[in-house]
């Protein structure tokens, strides 16, 4: 009768608790299922404590930022790939701690990353029999770094972490600028707010974080970036509705729809309300906050509430007219679906959840939405085609072909965005095509 090996008891505080968590959200994510969603699951799986959640969500995000190149480190190391997922998944988080940059500092001492990794896979029954492997995987790194990495960086996915579909197309899309688009999504985002004007300045948010001793930077009109992320609860006035979390180019949005009082406005893809919130801020509207997600409005009703902000919250697909009463809009922010290859900085997870393929098809339903919504306008209104994509056909191709079919005129704004990692002028890449529909 075989015995089973008896599970390693590893503390909740513990870099291996932590570990064990990361590598069930990466086994997830590469499963299929978002790494947002996926955190969400391990953290109800484990009943984690809050500070074991951060622990997890910094590793796993971590990793999904190095994935690529851990995966090829481990193909080269293993003579087949490690199972179950979740063990995959445990070499990929501690690999991806051990594996650092010149400029950057280590988050743990190696040894301490080997130990851990090692108490983790003892403390799973899933793992437990792979401990031994898992030890000698990470101190043959350790030993064989030097000669491992400049064997792997050869291959694209490893070199640039992505695959390698997606760099052919950021290089065809973006000849001179392919290399600091990617490089500017593998660092970690920083955290920007928005100063509701309707409540503060952005001199007099300035002073208040000068008081907490919170170090920030002004970089966009109503922009703060906080020299340190930090929980949306520790942000001063933030439960009070003073600032929201948006990035610097997802606040250029609702300035760009050229709000005066008393307009009827409809944004027709709101969740989770960041521009919903911008546009009430901005102007006294009669807003219809439109989102096809039942599950996301919730969200737009807890952001509006902390920023004591009303609108019309509805249900509905933009792309068909079943909720819309035949009135028409003057303004219309379009906030279309894409496959957010402009905000993988935020989101490492999506580069290697989406197909290469995902582009065209989301432009499709897109462009279905725009056709839609555009009758729902009234002569001189206008209409912004916003996305969070860097793919052409999803953004500048799609644009042209909208104002062609509709006569539409064009008007000024700042087009494609690219993202950006420079100090004082990070952003996501995102893009913006503004339309006015011509009087009758």
């Amino acid at each position: 009768m075989q015995v089973e090996p008896e599970t390693l008891q590893i503390k909740s505080d513990s870099l291996a608790f932590s570990l064990v968590g990361a590598a069930q959200a990466v086994a997830y994510v590469l499963e299929g299922i978002a790494l947002p969603q996926a955190l969400s699951r391990v953290f109800t799986q484990t009943d984690a404590s809050p500070q074991a959640r951060g622990a997890i969500q910094d590793i796993s995000y971590r990793t999904m930022r190095q994935i690529g190149r851990v995966d090829a480190l481990i193909s080269l190391m293993t003579s087949k790939a490690p199972e179950p997922p979740v063990l995959y998944g445990l070499l990929c988080c501690a690999l991806s701690l051990l594996v650092t940059e010149d400029i950057e500092e280590a988050p743990y001492d190696d040894f301490i990353v080997v130990d851990q990794a090692v108490n983790a896979a003892a403390s799973s029954p899933n793992m437990i029999f792979a401990k031994g492997m898992v030890n000698a995987v990470l101190r043959r790194f350790l030993r064989e770094k030097n000669e491992l990495l400049p064997i792997v960086v050869k291959q694209a996915a490893a070199r640039w972490n992505y695959p390698q579909w997606w760099v052919d197309q950021c290089k065809a899309a973006y000849p001179q600028d392919w290399q600091a688009i990617l490089n500017a999504a593998s660092t970690p985002p920083p955290m920007t707010l928005r100063v509701n004007q309707r409540m503060s300045s952005v001199e007099h948010y300035l002073e208040l974080l000068k008081q907490g001793q919170i170090e920030a930077s002004q970089i966009g009109p109503v922009a703060i970036r906080l020299h340190k992320a930090m929980p949306v609860q520790n942000i001063p006035g933030f439960a009070q509705g003073m600032v929201s979390v948006q990035d610097a180019a997802a606040q250029l949005a609702a300035p760009l729809l050229d709000l005066q009082d008393g307009h009827k406005v409809l944004d027709a893809c709101a969740a989770p309300g960041g521009k919903t919130g911008h546009i009430l801020e901005l102007a006294k509207v009669d807003l219809l906050a439109l989102d096809v997600d039942v599950k996301r409005l919730d969200k737009i009703h807890e952001n509006l509430a902390r920023l004591q902000l009303f609108a019309t919250i509805k249900e509905g697909d933009a792309s068909w007219s079943n909720w819309w009463d035949g009135q028409q809009f003057d303004r219309i922010l379009a906030d279309v679906p894409c496959t957010a290859s402009g905000v993988v900085r935020r989101h490492p997870d999506i580069r290697w959840l989406r197909r290469k393929t995902d582009a065209a098809q989301l432009a499709v339903t897109s462009s279905r939405i725009l056709d839609n919504l555009w009758r729902m306008l009234k002569p001189g209104g206008k209409l912004l085609l916003a996305t969070c994509s860097i793919w052409p056909i999803e953004s500048e191709n799609q644009a042209k072909a909208f104002a062609q079919r509709h006569s539409a005129i064009r008007l000024d704004t700042p087009g494609q965005l690219l993202p950006t990692s420079e100090i004082n002028n990070e952003h996501d890449g995102l893009f913006y095509a503004l339309f006015q529909k011509p009087e009758v």
